[in-house]
């Protein structure tokens, strides 16, 4: 027989709650709907703009634009926004959808147009201000050369040695510098026939130019020239390195008579390709030595 306190003791029930792992929620699965979307509306973008025209570009932004929405009353039906495909046989061929083209917005005061204006009238300022300053620096080059063409023209008139020999020397300036020749003439040669040997008189008469040309400091630049009588030495050789030699022993007057090596640009020869006289090849001016002064190589007018 039960006792009386036994029949009275509480009964405990207990009751375990079943948790589900968050793994089994469903907040994922919007996260991820979310990201497939953003995806399919990131390539639908990637596919617009690689079928329609820049026209058709420009017509989609007008139609999202906020501006345009109110005013151009535009529904996108039968269009891109409409549902029909760009093209009878499909989206490879983007010109069957045809979009109005936007009305240009007008600029604002103070937009890139007055910028570029003002940077156009900058530019052409600055090209008037080199031209002009270009100008001028040719302007005192070319009195220079005059000068130093009178003062050549004077030293060998008050040279006796070499006062015989003014018409053997030809001074004149020319767009690309002064010009100094020495030429031949019918009864006095600057060379020893057939030679790059000078005579002394050639020599003395170099070294007066090379005094006069120090005072400035234009490159030089230096060319043989012959007549158009073949010459045939040993060995091939022909009026065309001798033409070359006799501009490259002249070339060693002037460096002996004080011009510095790194003035010289240029020493070549042309044989009888370019004559001064072309209407007589074979007349002995054509045997002459070029010794060109070059005007200065234009550079930037200073800051302001």
């Amino acid at each position: 027989m039960a006792r009386r306190g036994d029949e009275e003791r509480p009964i405990l029930i207990k009751r375990i709650k079943k948790v589900e792992g968050g793994h089994h929620g469903g907040a994922w699965k919007v996260a991820y709907a979310d990201f497939t979307t953003a995806m399919m509306a990131f390539f639908m973008l990637l596919w617009l703009l690689n079928v329609t025209t820049e026209e058709q570009r420009q017509g989609l932004a007008d139609y999202f634009a906020p501006t345009s929405a109110s005013t151009s009353g535009a529904s996108g039906a039968g269009g891109v926004l409409g549902g029909t495909a760009l093209s009878k046989d499909g989206a490879m061929n983007s010109g069957a959808v045809v979009l109005s083209m936007p009305m240009p917005s007008p600029t604002p005061e103070g937009s890139s147009t007055g910028k570029d204006a003002n940077q156009s009238a900058e530019e052409t300022k600055f090209a008037k201000e080199e031209v002009e300053w270009q100008k001028a620096l040719a302007d005192r080059e070319t009195v220079a050369f005059e000068q130093l063409e009178a003062q050549l023209k004077q030293s060998i008139q008050d040279m006796p040695d070499l006062a015989n020999l003014s018409e053997n020397l030809v001074v004149e300036v020319t767009e690309e510098g002064l010009r100094i020749q020495l030429i031949d003439k019918d009864r006095r040669s600057m060379f020893k026939a057939g030679t790059s040997e000078l005579y002394d008189y050639t020599k003395l008469l170099l070294r007066t130019v090379a005094q006069k040309v120090q005072g400035v400091k234009n490159r030089i630049a230096i060319t043989g020239h012959t007549d158009a009588a073949p010459f045939n030495g040993p060995d091939g050789y022909s009026n065309w390195e001798l033409s070359a030699d006799r501009a490259n022993a002249a070339r060693r007057v002037l460096r002996q008579a004080g011009i510095s090596e790194d003035r010289f640009s240029m020493v070549r020869g042309m044989a009888a390709a370019e004559p001064l006289l072309p209407d007589s090849p074979g007349r002995p001016e054509n045997r002459r030595i070029t010794i060109l002064l070059l005007r200065e190589a234009p550079v930037a007018p200073p800051s302001h």
